[in-house]
C-alpha cells in the first residue's frame, strides 16, 4: 500500500535503537524525510548512517529530550533543514521500578519528565508549524500498562503512560479544527536486540516460554517493526479519520475492553 508519505517530514525521538529506530525505518521506507534524536551520540550516528544507506534524508540531533529547550531545538533544526513538519512521534521513554512506598520525589520527577512532559513540550513546539500548514499527525508511544494495571513496582510507569494516553485524547479534540490528528500506540511485550525482553529470553528461555504461554495468546513476543507499522499508518492520510484513539499492538496480551 502506498501511504502517501513520500516527501513528508517526521521527527522521531529516541530513535537510536529498538522501537524508535524501527519507526524511523518504517517512515523512511515510505519516503519520509527524518529528524531523529537520542542522548547517545555514537548510537545516534550509527542509526542515522543506516537510514542514509537506504536513501533517506536524515537530520540527527544529539540531545536529552527532557531538557527544557529540547522541543524548540528539534523543531528549529527540522525547519532549517526541510521547511515543514508533518509528523511528530514521541517515542523516548523509560522506567524506574519500585514499590510505591519506596519511591522518591526524584524518581517521580525523572520519569514524569521523560515519559510525559518531554512529549508534551515537543508537541507544543511543533504545533505552530502544523497549525500554519493546516495538517499534521502526532503519535505517542505509550504502553498497554497505560490502559490497565501493570502490576507491583510499576506505579510511576503506569501513571505516566496513562497520563500520556489521556493527554493525547484531549489534544485530539482541541486540535481537530486545525487538521491535526493525535493518537497513541500502546505496545505490549516487544523483543528487540539489547532490549529488556531480549535479555530475559537469553538468560531465562524456559521462564520466558512460560511467560508467553500465560500472557500472550498469539504465542510470541512482538517485534519493533510491528509497532512501527502501526505508527507509519497513523502518520499517513490513510488514517485521516483516526484521531484521539489508543491502538494496542500486543498480540492480545492486554485485557482492557476499551
Amino acid at each position: 500500500m502506498n501511504l502517501g508519505l513520500q516527501g513528508k517530514v517526521a521527527i522521531v525521538t529516541g530513535a537510536s535503537r529498538g522501537i524508535g529506530n524501527a519507526i524511523a525505518h518504517g517512515l523512511a521506507d515510505e519516503g519520509c524525510k527524518l529528524t531523529i534524536c537520542a542522548r547517545g551520540e555514537e548510537a545516534l550516528a550509527s542509526a542515522a548512517a543506516a537510514l542514509r544507506e537506504k536513501g533517506a534524508e536524515v537530520v540527527e540531533v544529539c540531545l536529552d529530550i527532557t531538557d527544557a529547550d529540547a522541543g524548540e531545538v528539534l523543531t528549529q533544526k527540522t525547519l532549517d533543514a526541510y521547511g515543514s513538519i508533518d509528523v511528530f512521534v514521541g517515542n523516548a521513554g523509560g522506567n524506574r521500578r519500585g514499590q510505591f512506598a519506596d519511591t522518591s520525589d526524584q524518581d517521580w520527577q525523572d520519569i514524569i519528565e521523560l515519559n510525559l512532559k518531554s512529549h508534551l513540550n515537543t508537541s507544543r513546539a511543533v504545533l505552530p508549524t502544523m497549525k500554519q500548514q493546516g495538517s499534521g499527525s502526532i503519535i505517542f508511544i505509550t504502553s498497554i500498562f497505560g490502559r490497565e494495571a501493570g502490576g507491583p513496582g510499576l506505579s510511576i510507569y503506569n501513571s505516566t503512560k496513562s497520563a500520556l494516553i489521556s493527554a493525547s485524547k484531549i489534544m485530539a479534540v482541541e486540535l481537530a479544527a486545525d487538521g491535526i490528528r493525535v493518537n497513541s500506540v500502546a505496545p505490549g511485550s516487544i523483543r528487540f536486540p539489547g532490549g529488556s525482553w531480549d535479555k530475559r529470553c537469553i538468560s531465562d528461555p524456559e521462564g520466558m516460554k512460560a511467560f508467553i504461554g500465560d500472557n500472550i495468546p498469539l504465542g510470541r513476543f512482538g517485534k519493533a517493526e510491528e509497532v512501527a507499522d502501526a505508527v507509519t499508518y497513523l502518520s499517513s492520510d490513510r488514517a485521516s479519520w483516526i484521531s484521539g484513539t489508543c491502538i494496542p499492538v500486543d498480540g492480545v496480551q492486554s485485557k482492557s475492553l476499551i
